[in-house]
């Protein structure tokens, strides 16, 4: 599996800091308390949501649904990866998804739910939505994936 070591590495730093700035933010910050804190008014901040559906909260099925979905699209991507052996670029891609969808699975177990809290505004129109770095990372390793493609070295 040394040749996957991007893929790894990727995921396991992606979920890691998913899981500290969650941490952080949420626990010491006390932001589950405090439900908002202005970081770059009105641009940024950090902004409590518990989200218990899939993307913008829209309810999909239960806690263990939504785990089981995210661990199984998680096993094809490895499968893809095994397979194809990708570049790096394609593996870090891949790490991205992986290690965000791992980070917001942690959640959905211990939380019961994902804790997002970065919101983001502008120009007079309020955002009604908040977003992690795992949902950071999932989108960029996406956008990776479809742009450089899996067949691709």
């Amino acid at each position: 599996m040394q040749v996957l070591a991007p893929l790894f590495r990727t995921a396991a730093l992606t979920a890691l800091v998913d899981q500290l700035t969650k941490y952080f933010v949420v626990n010491a910050m006390n932001l589950k308390e405090l439900g908002a804190i202005p970081v770059l008014p009105p641009y940024i901040q950090f902004r409590m949501a518990w989200n218990e559906g899939v993307n913008f909260g829209i309810p999909l099925a239960g806690k263990w649904v939504l785990v089981v979905l995210a661990i199984a699209i998680c096993g094809a991507i490895f499968w893809w990866m095994v397979r194809d052996r990708p570049g790096i670029l394609v593996q870090v891609s891949a790490g991205l998804v992986i290690g965000g969808a791992i980070g917001n699975v942690i959640d959905r177990l211990v939380y019961g739910a994902v804790a997002d809290f970065l919101n983001m505004s502008c120009c007079g129109w309020r955002n009604p939505w908040s977003f992690n770095v795992a949902d950071i990372a999932i989108f960029v390793g996406a956008f990776g994936l479809i742009t450089l493609g899996a067949g691709r070295r």
